[in-house]
C-alpha cells in the first residue's frame, strides 16, 4: 500500500513538471514566438481589426457545436503591436457587438503575454464586447486594415459582400495597408477590382494550409484559407513543419499593399510588416 501511494506521488508530481514545462515546449517547437524584428513609432496613425462574429464550430446543416471564435492571439497580439507603436486601434467585426472568442486561445499552455494582457485591460473588452459592425465602418479612414483569423472566420469573412466591397474601396481610395493572419485573409478573396476581376489575384498571399487543417481533423467548415486563396488566383506561399501548428510564415505582395501571415505563429510579424510599409511610404 505504502508503494503504492509513492508510486502514485511520483507520477503525480511528474504529471505537475510536464504541466508546468508544456507552455515551454509547445513554444520551443515554434508556438507563439517572440518577435525580436525592428519596432515602429506611428502616432497618429489608425488601425482597424475586423474580427469573425461566428461562435460555432458547427458542421454542414448543425447549428450547434463547440464555442469557437477570433482565435485570442490573432487579435490581441496586432491590436497591441498598433497600441504600443502609438496607433489608434478600432475592432469591428461582420455583425458588430460582442466577439466570440475561442476558448482554446485561453488555454494554459497557449495563451500569449498579449492575451494575458487583454483580459485585464478594460479598454480593450469594451471593444470586443462593443465592437463596431463592419457595415458602419469606413475602411478609408485607416492606415492599416488587418484581418484576424480564428475557426469562425470561415463561416462569414469570405461570405461578406460588405466585407468584400470595404476592401476595395480602401484599396482604391486610400493608401490604407490590408492583410491578416490564419483563416483572416479570406475576407479578401470576393474584393474586385475596377473591372470586376477579383483583386487578390496574382498577388502572394499566405494563411492556414490546407496540411493544418487536416492536422487538426477541423476540415468540415465552410471555407479553408490555402484553397480559397489559390481559387482566387493568389501565389499562395506557406512553410511546412512536421505539424503546421508550429509553422509560420508572412509574406507582402509585390506591390505592397497586403501583408498576410500563414496562421497564430505569425500575428507579430505581420503586424510589423504592416506597420513598417506604413512607416516607409
Amino acid at each position: 500500500m505504502k508503494k503504492g501511494l509513492i508510486g502514485l506521488g511520483i507520477l503525480v508530481a511528474l504529471a505537475a513538471i510536464f504541466a508546468m514545462a508544456l507552455p515551454s515546449i509547445l513554444k520551443s517547437r515554434g508556438l507563439h514566438p517572440d518577435y525580436a524584428g525592428p519596432s515602429y513609432e506611428l502616432p497618429g496613425q489608425r488601425a482597424l481589426i475586423i474580427s469573425t462574429s461566428h461562435g460555432v464550430l458547427n458542421k454542414p446543416g448543425e447549428t450547434k457545436g463547440k464555442k469557437t471564435g477570433v482565435f485570442g492571439s490573432e487579435i490581441s497580439v496586432p491590436y497591441y503591436d498598433f497600441q504600443d507603436a502609438g496607433m489608434d486601434v478600432n475592432i469591428a467585426s461582420i455583425k458588430g457587438g460582442t466577439i466570440p472568442i475561442d476558448p482554446m486561445s485561453y488555454k494554459f499552455m497557449i495563451i500569449t503575454d498579449a492575451d494575458k494582457r487583454s483580459r485585464k485591460d478594460d479598454t480593450f473588452q469594451s471593444k470586443v464586447t462593443k465592437s463596431l459592425k463592419i457595415d458602419n465602418v469606413d475602411f478609408t479612414g485607416y492606415d492599416v486594415i488587418f484581418l484576424a483569423g480564428g475557426w469562425g472566420a470561415a463561416y462569414d469573412l469570405g461570405q461578406s459582400d460588405v466585407l468584400a466591397e470595404k476592401i476595395s474601396a480602401a484599396y482604391y481610395e486610400s493608401d490604407a495597408i490590408i492583410g491578416g493572419v490564419c483563416h483572416g485573409p479570406l475576407g479578401l478573396v470576393k474584393a474586385k477590382d475596377k473591372d470586376g476581376n477579383l483583386l487578390i489575384a496574382g498577388r502572394k498571399m499566405s494563411g492556414v494550409t490546407d496540411k493544418q487543417i487536416k492536422e487538426l481533423k477541423i476540415d468540415f467548415t465552410p471555407l479553408h484559407p490555402e484553397s480559397a486563396l489559390r481559387a482566387a488566383g493568389a501565389q499562395f506561399e506557406a512553410s511546412t513543419a512536421k505539424k503546421d501548428l508550429f509553422a509560420t510564415h508572412t509574406v507582402v505582395d509585390n506591390e505592397g499593399r497586403f501583408v498576410t501571415g500563414q496562421n497564430q505563429n505569425s500575428g507579430h510579424v505581420t503586424a510589423h510588416e504592416m506597420m513598417r510599409l506604413v512607416a516607409e511610404r
